[in-house]
């Protein structure tokens, strides 16, 4: 059985940082960025865990008139709430305890560029009248002063949680929902677009190898074939991992895969009862507390292998049931 070669290029952006793939989801997302770019309007990216969505806002200021300016990036999910506004709005000296210098914040650094706030659903609810404010305004006070400052500043955000649903349990300002969801773009996820999997395959062979300094030229049908049997629940992130393990493997110009690996891809597609949406994520949240023998939070914990905030897991497992480990 022939084994196809690794393309020496790629012609559907095939550049480091780019969007892959040819498939119709990926080229809606590609026509939504080019609509959007060149205005100034607030672009709300979708999408589960994984499936690129920081891609995409970077693809979005890329094609902006703002690309010579800054882009800046914050994760509302990776640090406490008490120190979100700092970081977004910076302090003054003296204003709290530590703050032993002047802080500039993410906004002014964002000025007459783009500022992406990943994981806009986990922003505090105490911050978002204030996130909110800026958005309307474009000014904002340092924490310890009472100077308005005034940025020019296109705001990208994105997440992974249904904010249409956050905002009917009020656990998210309709207000500001509206402001940031100007524009959606809605990225697919890895098993909608199977026809993309053999040109991000190559992509990653090529570049983990390249990094390893091996020779990998072939890869074979059956690993493709297999790989689009899988549903990819971590997408594109699992799919990387997944192929930087088998590089690391290869000893080769033949791409390798443990055996152990290629059992739970084909399970993963055979036929069994249809289960309800709700089903799945039951059964995806609990392997996931059985992995880590209980633990939610931390940084080895299930809600950061699962690419969620603490706080938003818990709130899935009570409504989910979750409430023992068996």
């Amino acid at each position: 059985m022939a084994t196809p070669m690794l393309a020496p290029s790629l012609s559907s952006r095939g550049s480091e940082g780019e969007l892959l793939g040819s498939s119709p989801s990926l080229q809606q997302v590609r026509n939504a960025i080019q609509m959007v770019a060149r205005t100034d309007a607030a672009v709300l990216i979708q999408g589960e865990t994984g499936t690129g969505k920081e891609l995409v806002a970077k693809a979005v200021h890329r094609e902006s008139l703002r690309y010579l300016g800054p882009f800046v990036k914050l994760n509302c999910a990776a640090m406490p709430a008490g120190l979100l506004e700092s970081e977004l709005f910076g302090h003054e000296r003296g204003a709290f305890t530590g703050a032993c210098t002047q802080t500039t914040g993410r906004f002014q650094l964002a000025h007459k560029g783009t500022l992406f706030l990943d994981e806009i659903g986990d922003l505090p609810l105490e911050l978002q009248p204030k996130l909110l404010r800026v958005l309307q305004e474009q000014e904002f006070e340092r924490l310890g002063s009472s100077r308005t400052i005034r940025v020019d500043v296109r705001v990208i955000a994105a997440t992974n949680q249904n904010l249409c649903e956050m905002v009917e349990e009020r656990r998210f300002r309709a207000d500001l929902f509206y402001r940031l969801n100007v524009f959606p773009i809605v990225v697919p996820p890895l098993r909608d677009r199977q026809e993309d999997i053999p040109v991000l395959v190559r992509h990653f062979v090529r570049n983990f190898a390249r990094r390893m300094n091996k020779e990998i030229s072939h890869i074979p049908e059956e690993v493709l074939a297999l790989f689009k049997l899988y549903d990819w629940p971590g997408n594109i992130r699992e799919l990387q991992n997944c192929l930087e393990r088998a590089v690391i493997l290869s000893s080769g110009p033949v791409l390798q895969l443990r055996h152990g690996e290629l059992k739970p891809l084909v399970q993963t597609k055979t036929p069994s009862a249809a289960r309800t949406l709700a089903d799945a994520e039951r059964e995806h949240i609990t392997e996931t507390l059985r992995q880590v023998q209980g633990v939610v939070g931390g940084r080895d914990g299930a809600a950061a292998r699962l690419g969620v905030a603490r706080t938003t897991l818990l709130y899935r497992m009570q409504k989910l049931g979750i409430t023992t480990l068996k």
